[in-house]
């Protein structure tokens, strides 16, 4: 779990710095989300607020904002946390 963590972590800061000046690929956005989603429901499950888990994970905050930019636009497969 902690490898899966770390190599999301390392993915988004790659993508990061490339993701200002390109326009967004939805499709592949929600799809990082879904990964960093399965690798943190463990911390949900216990009992973890998602607000406590975005704070301290710079690739949670950045899914949330994807997730809830991709619900507002109509974007087909975006769902809420």
């Amino acid at each position: 779990m902690m490898r899966t963590i770390c190599f999301a972590l390392a993915v988004s800061a790659l993508t990061a710095s490339s993701a200002h000046a390109a326009t967004v690929d939805w499709q592949a956005e929600m799809e990082r989300c879904r990964a960093v989603r399965a690798s943190v429901a463990p911390l949900l499950a216990a009992g973890e607020g998602i607000s406590a888990i975005g704070r301290s994970n710079r690739s949670v905050r950045r899914c949330i904002w994807i997730q809830r930019m991709a619900v507002r636009k109509k974007i087909p497969g975006a769902e809420t946390w």
